[in-house]
Formats: C-alpha cells, sequence, structure tokens
C-alpha cells in the first residue's frame, strides 16, 4: 500500500463536498430522526432532505472544499478518461479536476445541488450534463461508461453495496472506478473522537463517519487495484477495476 504524506492531520475528518455539512447552528440540526452510524437506517428521502436542508451551506463553503480537498481529488481523479460517470456529484467539486478531455455526465439525487453542479459546469465553461437519479439503481445501460467517479459519497448512500455494485456495472470491462472516500482514522485518538461523534453526525448529516471504505469496496465484490491514505487514514483513494462478466449486475 502506497500512502500520501499525512501532514495535514488537523484538516476537517469530513470536507465539505456532495454530502451534507455540519456548519448549521443547533436548531438548524435539530432533526425528526434518531439514526444510527452504525446501522445506516436513513431512507433515501432522510437523506434527500438532509441535502435539501444541506445545499445553501454546501455552496457557500465550496471555497473551503477545494482548499482542504483539492489536491487529492486532483491526484485521484486527473486519470479519469473518456466518458466519465461521476456518481452523486453534489454540486460538482470533482468537475475542475477532471481533465479537459472527458466528457463529464453527473448524477444526484438532490435537486438543490444538481442546480449547483449545471452552475459549475457553465462557470468552468465545461461541456457536461447533470442529471436526477439514485446511485442504487442507476439509469445507464452496462458498460455505459470509460471511468466512474465518485468522491466522499458511499458514507451517504442507504444501499453502499448497491451503489457501488451499479458503478462496477455500467463501467466498461477495460475502463476503471475512481473512488476518494473517508472513513475512520488509523491513529487511535482520532479514532475515539469519531466515535464519539459518530451518531450524533449521523443524525445530522447522514454520514457515517467511522465507515471502513475498503470494507464497503469489497462486500460490494469491486477489485481493488491500488490503495493510497491521508491525513492518518481518515481520506482514502481507491482505483477499483470493473467486476467481471458473471458479476455485472442486470442491464437496466
Amino acid at each position: 500500500m502506497t500512502r500520501y504524506e499525512p501532514h495535514d492531520a488537523l484538516e476537517s475528518s469530513q470536507p465539505p463536498d456532495s454530502g451534507p455539512t455540519d456548519a448549521r447552528s443547533p436548531d438548524e440540526v435539530a432533526s425528526p430522526h434518531t439514526e444510527s452510524a452504525k446501522t445506516g437506517t436513513m431512507t433515501l428521502e432522510d437523506v434527500q432532505d438532509v441535502y435539501a436542508r444541506n445545499a445553501p451551506w454546501i455552496d457557500r463553503l465550496g471555497w473551503l472544499d477545494h482548499l482542504l480537498t483539492g489536491r487529492y481529488r486532483r491526484r485521484q481523479f486527473d486519470s479519469a478518461e473518456g466518458r466519465v460517470l461521476d456518481v452523486a456529484c453534489g454540486s460538482g467539486s470533482n468537475f475542475r479536476y477532471l481533465p479537459e478531455a472527458a466528457d463529464i455526465v453527473g448524477i444526484d439525487i438532490s435537486e438543490p445541488l444538481i442546480e449547483q453542479a449545471r452552475a459549475e459546469l457553465e462557470a468552468l465553461d465545461r461541456d457536461g450534463t447533470v442529471e436526477r437519479m439514485d446511485a442504487q439503481a442507476l439509469e445507464f445501460d452496462d458498460d455505459s461508461f470509460d471511468t466512474v467517479i465518485s468522491s466522499f459519497s458511499t458514507c451517504t448512500f442507504p444501499d453502499q453495496e448497491a451503489a457501488l455494485r451499479e458503478m462496477g456495472r455500467v463501467c466498461q470491462p477495460d475502463g476503471q472506478i475512481l473512488l476518494l472516500e473517508h472513513g475512520r482514522s488509523d491513529n487511535p485518538l482520532l479514532a475515539r473522537v469519531q466515535e464519539w461523534r459518530a451518531d450524533a453526525h449521523y443524525e445530522q448529516s447522514g454520514c457515517r463517519l467511522t465507515q471502513e471504505p475498503l470494507e464497503v469496496v469489497d462486500r460490494a465484490g469491486l477489485p481493488v487495484a491500488e490503495v493510497e491514505t491521508a491525513q492518518f487514514g481518515r481520506i482514502t483513494g481507491i482505483v477499483c477495476e470493473p467486476p467481471d462478466g458473471d458479476h455485472r449486475g442486470v442491464d437496466r
């Protein structure tokens, strides 16, 4: 395993991204749900509600997102090529880090974030499309994309394995799936802080703060070709290969 240089350990354990942020007042974070990060019991509708609540903050904190995560996004996604699907693209945070030649297709479940992603494409003067779609049931044929990417997203999917299997299904057999995820730190002290915050963080933002990204990928059956970590294990870059023909799911 190769590792990023862990010199950014004081940066946020979940950077602002396509998922929700915590930059809200106590009144704003009040939720009718009492959820557990370990059981992951939020529904898709619950996650949509969280995104709708947090979309204004995601937009306002975009500059901070790029400051904290830009170098990791660039390193992970600069090899994307051909027709590229950005799953759970959120506000379009990854778009500026994709090669100029990439043909961008973004999908997300949140209408407010979709509008922000379309505005990002326009601001960058990039060609591309953004559609509303459930990552767990992608409305694309098998083998539709040369590269599939996603960042800081598996922590929020109600069915993580289903979403990852869908990424594998729509990726060309000779393509690649590029993931940038966050999870439990390999530093015991930081991990304890994450555990302490896990349930409240999940209730507020729909994010599993202490997930193990490689375990999720393994359960989904995606072959792992390369792994890099940063921030004492809190950020993980994973390069996956599409599964073989016997494990690619059913065409839709």
